[in-house]
């Protein structure tokens, strides 16, 4: 599959483009703010607060963002919050013109500009999947990296020309009409939107479920695990190379530029080749094979201080940088179901941001002790200790999974309705399993486990009958009745159904179900 064909989709073209234009435009209004403190008192720490600022609302704000994309329209959620983007964004370039802004100002206009960008992610990444059809999401995750790279060359370069000949509060205007530009696209856009969930969720149990679900679905942890493991080291590239051009190369803000482009042009090359890679390697392969590109690449940093050598590991870094990251995400969006995607993904926005903060943070003080040879050497050294780590803790996410919604439980019949926060809900449900099917019916029933625990399950156990030995029955606790209506209704799969559907076939006759109720 071309990783170029979901731009065939006329929506995901516009929209993508859209995006970057977004994108762009916050790289610039980055430097713009950037460039409005260099000149304040302690111009250092300013300058750092605003990156701070940009990036904090997305550790803070992505996981209730998600929540929101789950429990709304998804466009109407993009729109209003693009329009809330561009008034932010137009006042600051009013009042930046006016001379009206001082340090303080500007950071709070900087961080509702980010708070803004964390409600965006998830909504647009929980999109995709109804844009484009399932077998060119890789390609769509890898457009998504493109992306994020295309504006992250672009963006910097073209504020800082603007910044030099029109001042800041041109940056700050162009950021606006970037959101303008979205929000346009969005308005055009006909969604035909899937039906409203016959029960609405309340925000905070819904932000309970989607950190749950994210805690019980093996899938998912594994991804998280591995794009922490890669990430954490990896980002000692994009944290420590102003200093690399400078102390280590000697080069200026030109040569920087030069670096920045080589990990761009990686990450395009690394577009193009994906679906290639894709088809011969596993998802373990891969990052063993990324993995140890990008350690290539940190030891040459370290150890061979030319810049042609340093432009060429960097575009390699860039290319497995981008595979791996967008192998990722594409593995994300193929095993969630739509119920909770936009939270899940927003966990996946919490991993990877954190991961990139943490390792700034901690690169940053490693390069100031030991200087920048120590500190890539020690990133590689990490790198090395993941790659290792793949043979005892392997990733094969199951991207075959049906994850489209499975109605398939009966409505429960009860002489008495529970009241919807009533609960705790003991679910149990009793099989006849003959003696040569023990074992394979108890095996079944353990792949069930995950099913139960993903979709609002608290506790789950296997109990057999001591007067009965063909007497097995498992039973779980669901905090509330609403919870347990919720797996009525749509929160099961057809993985789920499936997963049934084998522990059934070896049991001897239907099953007998049971809902007892908490006694408070």
């Amino acid at each position: 599959m071309n990783s170029w064909a979901p731009l065939r989709q006329p929506v995901f073209r516009m929209l993508w483009l859209a995006v970057l234009a977004g994108n762009v435009g916050t790289w610039m209004q980055t430097v713009g703010a950037q460039w409005r403190v260099v000149h304040e008192p302690d111009a250092a720490t300013w300058v750092s607060l605003v990156q701070a600022a940009t990036t904090a609302p997305v550790l803070l704000l992505a996981l209730p963002a998600g929540t929101l994309a789950d429990g709304l329209d998804r466009r109407r959620l993009l729109l209003g919050v693009q329009l809330g983007l561009f008034a932010v964004a137009a006042g600051l370039a009013v009042l930046t013109h006016l001379d009206l802004v001082g340090p303080p100002l500007l950071l709070l206009f900087t961080f509702l500009l980010g708070a803004g960008q964390a409600l965006t992610l998830p909504s647009w990444q929980a999109l995709i999947p109804e844009i484009v059809p399932r077998d060119q999401l890789a390609g769509a995750s890898a457009l998504g990296a493109v992306n994020t790279n295309l504006a992250r060359a672009a963006g910097p370069a073209a504020g800082g020309l603007i910044v030099a000949q029109a001042g800041p509060a041109a940056v700050f205007a162009l950021n606006a009409v970037s959101f303008a530009v979205f929000a346009l696209v969005l308005a055009r856009w006909r969604r035909v939107a899937p039906p409203p969930p016959r029960r609405p969720e309340r925000f905070g149990p819904a932000l309970h479920d989607g950190t749950h679900y994210v805690r019980y679905s093996g899938d998912v942890r594994r991804i998280l695990g591995r794009v922490l493991l890669f990430v954490l080291p990896g980002s000692v590239i994009w944290s420590l190379l102003p200093l690399v051009a400078r102390q280590g190369l000697g080069m200026g803000a030109d040569g920087y530029g030069i670096l920045l482009a080589a990990l761009g042009a990686g990450a395009v090359a690394g577009a193009l080749l994906m679906p290639r890679v894709r088809e011969l390697l596993s998802p373990d392969r891969l990052i063993i094979g990324t993995g140890a590109v990008y350690t290539t690449a940190l030891v040459v940093i370290a150890l061979v201080p030319r810049v042609a050598a340093v432009v060429a590991v960097l575009a390699a870094a860039g290319l497995a940088w981008m595979m791996l990251v967008s192998r990722m995400n594409a593995a994300m969006q193929l095993v969630l179901p739509n119920w909770v995607r936009a939270r899940a993904l927003a966990v996946y926005q919490v991993v990877f941001a954190g991961s990139q903060a943490v390792g700034a943070l901690v690169w940053g003080q490693v390069a100031s002790a030991f200087g920048l040879r120590a500190t890539f050497l020690a990133a590689a050294s990490l790198m090395v200790t993941g790659l290792l780590l793949v043979r005892v803790w392997p990733v094969q996410p199951r991207e075959d999974r049906d994850t489209d919604p499975a109605v398939f439980w009966p409505e429960p019949h009860l002489l008495t309705q529970p009241g919807l926060d009533q609960g705790p809900v003991l679910v149990q449900v009793t099989y006849r399993v003959t003696a040569e099917d023990a074992a394979a019916f108890t095996a079944a029933l353990l792949e069930l486990r995950e099913s139960r625990l993903r979709t609002g399950a608290t506790r789950w156990g296997i109990f057999r009958d001591p007067a009965d030995a063909e007497v097995i029955a498992e039973a779980y606790l669901v905090p509330t009745w609403e919870e347990h209506l919720r797996q009525h209704e749509g929160r099961l799969t057809g993985s789920d159904e499936a997963a049934e559907e084998r522990v059934r076939a070896l049991a001897a006759g239907p099953p007998v179900i049971s809902h007892l109720l908490g006694i408070p």
